[in-house]
C-alpha cells in the first residue's frame, strides 16, 4: 500500500511551530499585564495606608511636620498610581495585540490542517479507486480464465 505524503506538511510545521512562539509570547504579556495589576493593586494598599496615616495624625497631638510628610507621600502615591495606571493599560494592549496574533496563526494552522485533512482523503479515495480496479480486473481475469477453460 502507498504511503500518505502531504507535499506542504513543512508549511504545516512551520505555522505549528509559529504558533508555539506566538502562545508564549501572549504567555508573557499576560505575565506582565499580570505583573503591572499586582504593582497597581500594591501602590493602592499603600496610599490607603498613608490615608489612614494621616488620619491618625489629624486627630489627638498635631504634628505639623508628620502631616506634611505623609500628605506629600500621598500626593507622591497619586502619581504613581497615575503612572502604573498608563502601564496596566500598555500591558492590556500588549496582551489584546499578542492574543489577535495567535488567534490569526491558529487559523492559519487550521486552516493547513483542513487542508492536509482533504488530501488526506483524497488519498484514501484514490487508494479505494485503485483496490477497486486491482479487484475489478483480477475478477476479471478469473472470470475469463474459467470461461476458456470450460470450452
Amino acid at each position: 500500500m502507498a504511503k500518505f505524503v502531504y507535499r506542504m506538511q513543512n508549511i504545516l510545521e512551520l505555522k505549528q511551530k509559529i504558533e508555539e512562539q506566538e502562545k508564549a509570547n501572549f504567555g508573557m504579556a499576560t505575565a506582565r499585564f499580570n505583573q503591572e495589576q499586582d504593582k497597581l493593586r500594591q501602590l493602592m494598599i499603600k496610599q490607603a495606608a498613608y490615608e489612614r496615616q494621616l488620619k491618625e495624625l489629624s486627630i489627638g497631638n498635631i504634628d505639623i511636620k508628620a502631616i506634611k510628610t505623609c500628605k506629600s507621600a500621598i500626593t507622591s502615591m497619586k502619581v504613581a498610581l497615575r503612572d502604573q495606571m498608563i502601564e496596566v493599560s500598555k500591558a492590556q494592549k500588549a496582551m489584546e495585540n499578542a492574543r489577535k496574533k495567535l488567534n490569526a496563526v491558529m487559523m492559519e494552522r487550521k486552516m493547513h490542517e483542513k487542508l492536509r485533512e482533504h488530501a488526506f482523503e483524497e488519498f484514501l479515495d484514490e487508494m479505494d479507486r485503485e483496490e477497486s480496479k486491482i479487484t475489478d480486473e483480477l475478477v476479471s481475469y478469473t472470470y475469463f480464465n474459467t470461461e476458456k477453460e470450460d470450452e
